[in-house]
């Protein structure tokens, strides 16, 4: 054998223990990149659908603010609604909107039992030149309460039968 052919033997020999020594090493660095690209991979994955779950849960709640504005706003309505009819509902126990249930064909059959609110100036004409002569006790109920100031007003029915028996005990005595 020739000397040229050991050493190429002996640096070939080398070269695969060098090979062999730093194989595990280069498969270690390779699984560990692999390893890290993976966990880039999964981290930008979930980072992603937690945006995606954050923008849809925003989305959610702006249309709940919505239609929690619409309801309130609705509830509002039903509100002043019920306030309204409570007040017609007030104004029709004190006989202040008779004038709302009693055709124009009507007014002279009911003339005597509306109460006045004003409206029916024909009325109200004829009603202040029948009290003129009278004392404020001696006036119908249903003119004195158009006469009086509104807060003096009874609020029930039950408060305007008690003013108009005390006005009775009155009258009797």
């Amino acid at each position: 054998m020739s000397t040229g052919l050991i050493i190429l033997i002996v640096v070939v020999a080398l070269l695969l223990i060098g090979l062999l020594v730093m194989l595990p090493r280069m498969r270690a660095k390779s699984e560990e990149r692999k390893a890290q690209r993976e966990l880039e991979s999964r981290r930008d994955r979930v980072a992603t659908e937690h945006r995606e779950t954050a923008s849809a849960r925003a989305t959610e709640a702006d249309r709940a603010e919505q239609e929690a504005e619409i309801a309130q706003q609705k509830a509002r309505a039903e509100r002043a609604e019920a306030e309204r009819h409570e007040a017609e509902a007030k104004m029709h126990d004190r006989g202040l909107a008779d004038d709302k249930l009693v055709e124009d064909h009507e007014r002279d059959r009911f003339a005597g039992v509306t109460g006045g609110n004003g409206t029916d100036r024909r009325d109200d004409d004829v009603r202040r030149d029948d009290d003129v002569d009278r004392t404020a006790d001696e006036q119908p109920a249903a003119r004195r309460a158009t006469a009086d100031d509104p807060a003096d007003r009874p609020d029930t029915e039950y408060e305007q039968g008690r003013e108009d028996e005390a006005q009775e005990r009155t009258r009797g005595t």
